[in-house]
């Protein structure tokens, strides 16, 4: 399961097409994106809602009728979607314990405008839902990402992964700037929270998704990393479970693919309200 909040929905067709008009206000473009992956298949809901819609605090977030709330121990969130294309409900509780926490944001491009900041390199999840009838626990990721402009105004795309490791999780970020500069992040954080970087392993391909995105992931020289299962398959990103080899350990890793020359073509951006309904 992913869960994502949006204040300024980075993939939203909408917000794209106020900032061409020179309108654009991020808290008018908000929405929670949740995910969820079964041997059955997945379930998706995005609804893009304006500010109106939004309340948020030191400890809190709302975004229409689901919820953030942080106490200093626990990431609470209270969902209350509708999925799409098919109209289904997606209802429950989902909570996020850290087991590391760092302190340490970190700039993805040279000047400085997009930073990345891995909160909760690993984590307890503990879900309850009730639609549908689902209980689980067992590891889990908490991240933020904050920029001061559109992401495909400053990047080609990237590609990103995280595994849990024996005694914490590593971390691989590779971002491709317009200007030709590639950002390359390698870190381990061990379980107490320290952030330690190390050499960005070399790249290797994996196989296109069936939308033909190319997909690239870091991992050891001697390892073959291969593609689990893809949970999402869009024009422009894709997530997916990797097979690899990071820091000497044989790890699965949550890994995405984004292309934002993709996402910034007209016909994609006409595509993506049928997957993100506004709610004004």
């Amino acid at each position: 399961m992913t869960v994502i909040a949006f204040i300024g929905s980075v993939f939203s067709p909408y917000y794209a097409w106020a900032r061409q008009r020179g309108t654009a206000d991020p808290l008018n473009h908000c929405a929670v994106n949740v995910s969820l992956y079964g041997p059955r298949g997945g379930r998706w809901a995005m609804t893009e809602r304006g500010g109106g819609a939004l309340s948020r605090d030191a400890q809190h977030l709302h975004i229409g009728p689901s919820a953030l709330r942080w106490d200093g121990e626990c990431l609470s969130v209270g969902i209350d979607e509708v999925t799409v294309p098919l109209p289904s409900r997606l209802r429950g509780s989902l909570r996020l314990y850290p087991e590391a926490l760092t302190g340490r944001k970190l700039a993805l491009d040279r000047a400085g405008r997009h930073h990345w900041w891995p909160v909760a390199p690993r984590a307890r999840v503990e879900l309850d839902f009730h639609q549908p009838a689902l209980r689980w626990q067992g590891g889990g990721y908490f991240d933020s990402n904050a920029g001061a402009v559109a992401l495909e105004q400053s990047f080609h795309g990237w590609h990103w992964s995280r595994a849990h490791l024996k005694e914490g999780a590593a971390l691989l970020y590779n971002a491709r700037e317009r200007g030709g500069t590639t950002t390359s992040l390698a870190l381990q954080v061990a379980r107490d929270g320290t952030v330690e970087p190390f050499p960005s392993p070399p790249e290797a391909a994996l196989p296109r998704t069936l939308w033909r995105i190319g997909r690239q992931t870091q991992a050891d020289p001697s390892a073959t990393p291969r593609v689990l299962r893809t949970l999402q398959d869009s024009p422009f990103y894709a997530r997916s479970l990797v097979a690899s080899r990071v820091r000497g350990e044989d790890v699965t890793a949550v890994h995405e693919s984004l292309d934002l020359n993709r996402f910034r073509h007209p016909l994609v951006q006409l595509m993506l309200p049928f997957r993100m309904p506004r709610r004004s």
